[in-house]
């Protein structure tokens, strides 16, 4: 009965299917028999292997029988030559005993001993050229994998930024242009493209007055760069140079640094973010580091605050993004390295409490191309590398590496097998050398002595290939091979000095008139230069200043000594040197001279009274002039 109704079932969708247009009312699901299909895998992979074995024992064969028959003929022609050695000793003319050779020419009396075997001469002449391209090649590989042969610095060239430390140093990513920061206060740039040989920089500012730089970078962009001075206030520049932002300034006085808008102490460092364009941090003395966004200057973005052991406050010296732009890393003034999430301020992620002396501060810490790799420059002479995931204890470490500075400097290679950084030395003891480390075995691989100083910041540019390197004499040097290395210092080098010509134009327009009388007629002018030329000895056009006023004085002019009124009357009358202590002489000594030429007094009386009538002395003045003077009647 059920074996009735399942056909019914079926017959009825068949006729349902049928009438509605297709075939079925859905698609049926593929199955599989997984056990066919192992068993064919299975079949298979034997098949593959026992022929990889079988192609393997040709070879081997092969080999066998060619080294065997190489031995063989090897052997034979041993024994040709030893037997006609033995013939050529006893002097017997007779044939040379061996197998006879395939040609009879003139040339045979010329051959010795028995010919070679054919193919043999050419199959070793093969065989070694082939081993020697083989060689070459493996020449060129290892040229490839060493490290070494990578290292630009067969050439260089000097900038002399000026005479003290360069502290601070940032090329663009697109290498055209570098930066220079000094204790000068001074911020240079340097257009690689638009120098001569003479290595000029084209600008040169001080964007913080007198604080020194402390740190500089550019944007992931290129159009901005990041000044950080030792003042409380990080600076944004525009690519030439001109100020786009000034951070604010904290309250110095707010105990939780989190409540404060800014930095309320010196800044030690700072960086751009790696993906966010408006993005960047700074660290400073107040013992914060901070996010920053280009566009909101009034205010940070988030704080971090590294803490010890104890949970107090630690000031950090120097900090960086990760490859990715997620971790914040700071290295502190006890010597540990503190990593934070960038989305979580609070906690850190990565934490070592002694990657360095304590109470050394931590110059410079940097993260290896690929992102996992860590490297540490110390106050206290060493170089450490970390993996942090595994935070506890450096991978490799470094000794004898002398640092005097807070901010040398420490880098990957762009192919991440060498780290780089700067000795320093004191004055006239030597000179500052730039150190090559391998970042697997961290052996000391190479070194180049840079001048006799410090050496203090190094980069190593991934496009142009090329080292920049600041010393503590105020110079930035750039060192470039002309096969690896691409642009850059190459394209100033080439490059003669440029001679600055003097703009050939007409001051003025010039009417052509030319039936006009000569006396009316305007001389014609040649080019600018002969004119200025001439303005310059006219003193109207050229606004020569008066010479200063011999004398007393003239025309309501003060003489030289004096450009003010109150410095003319100190040096004409308050420095008068004539005595005038005794008022009657001093009144006297004009007497005859009034008494010849009156000017004042008599010309007013000259007709009233030409004969001056003077008053007579009395009795009682007579009288009270022979009183003593202790009688007489004080006034």
């Amino acid at each position: 009965m059920d074996s009735n109704n399942t056909e019914d079932n079926m017959n009825n969708d068949g006729d349902i299917s049928s009438v509605m247009g297709f075939s079925g009312f859905g698609k049926k699901a593929r199955t599989f028999d997984l056990d066919a299909i192992f068993e064919q895998t299975r079949r298979t992979a034997i098949q593959r292997s026992r022929q990889v074995l079988d192609d393997r024992e040709k070879e081997m064969e092969t080999q066998e029988k060619s080294s065997t028959s190489v031995h063989m003929q090897k052997n034979e022609i041993k024994a040709a030559a030893t037997s006609r050695k033995e013939d050529m000793d006893s002097g017997s003319d007779s044939e040379p005993i061996g197998p006879p050779h395939p040609q009879k020419d003139e040339d045979d009396d010329d051959e010795v001993g028995p010919p070679l075997p054919p193919g043999y001469r050419d199959g070793a002449t093969q065989s070694d050229s082939d081993d020697e391209d083989d060689d070459d090649d493996d020449d060129d590989d290892d040229d490839d994998d060493n490290p070494l042969k990578k290292i630009p610095d067969t050439h260089e060239i000097t900038l002399q930024h000026g005479t003290k430390t360069v502290s601070a140093m940032a090329l663009d990513p697109s290498g055209a242009r570098l930066v220079t920061g000094g204790y000068d206060f001074d911020v240079r740039f340097w257009d690689f493209a638009g120098m001569d040989r003479a290595l000029q920089a084209f600008r040169s500012l001080q964007p913080c007055d007198c604080h020194q730089i402390r740190a500089l970078q550019y944007s992931i962009t290129g159009d901005r760069i990041l000044v950080v001075s030792g003042n409380a206030q990080a600076k944004v520049l525009d690519r030439d140079g001109f100020n786009v932002m000034e951070c604010i300034k904290g309250d110095q006085y707010i105990v939780d640094m989190v409540n404060t808008k800014g930095h309320t102490a010196m800044l030690n460092d700072g960086s751009w973010h790696p993906k966010i364009k408006e993005e960047f941090m700074t660290c400073s003395n107040d013992g914060t580091v901070r996010t920053w966004d280009v566009t909101t200057e009034k205010n940070h973005k988030s704080v971090f605050k590294p803490r010890s052991a104890q949970g107090k406050k630690v000031t950090p010296t120097c900090c960086t993004y990760s490859r990715d732009g997620k971790l914040i890393a700071a290295g502190c003034q006890d010597g540990t390295i503190q990593i934070w999430d960038r989305n979580l301020s609070v906690h850190t992620k990565f934490h070592c409490r002694q990657a360095h002396t304590p109470g050394s501060d931590i110059s410079r810490i940097a993260f290896s191309y690929d992102g996992t790799i860590l490297a540490s420059r110390g106050g206290d002479d060493t170089l450490k590398i970390w993996d942090i995931r595994s935070f506890k204890k450096p991978l490799h470490m470094a000794t004898g590496l002398t640092n005097y500075f807070a901010m040398t400097d420490c880098c990957f290679s762009p192919d991440d097998q060498l780290v780089v950084t700067g000795t320093s030395v004191k004055k006239d003891e030597g000179s500052g050398k730039l150190v090559f480390f391998d970042r697997a075995t961290f052996q000391r691989v190479y070194e180049i002595e840079v001048t006799n100083a410090s050496a203090v910041r190094c980069l190593w540019h991934p496009k142009l290939n090329q080292i920049m390197v600041g010393t503590g004499n105020g110079l930035a040097k750039v060192y470039y091979d002309p096969i690896k290395s691409h642009r850059g210092a190459k394209l100033c080098v080439v490059k003669s000095n440029i001679k600055q010509k003097h703009a050939e134009a007409l001051t003025q327009e010039y009417v052509i008139t030319p039936h006009a009388l000569p006396m009316f007629r305007e001389p014609r002018q040649r080019s600018t230069r002969k004119q200025l030329e001439k303005d310059r000895l006219d003193p109207k056009k050229s606004r020569k200043p008066e010479p200063p006023v011999s004398g007393p004085g003239r025309g309501g002019r003060v003489a030289a000594h004096g450009g003010t009124l109150s410095s003319f009357i100190v040096k004409n009358i308050a420095l008068d040197k004539t005595d005038d202590s005794n008022a009657r002489e001093a009144i006297l000594r004009h007497a005859k001279e009034a008494s010849e030429n009156p000017y004042w007094v008599a010309p007013a009386y000259k007709k009233t009274q030409p004969n001056p009538v003077f008053a007579e002395d009395s009795e009682e003045d007579e009288e009270a002039e022979k009183e003593p003077e202790w009688k007489k009647r004080k006034i």
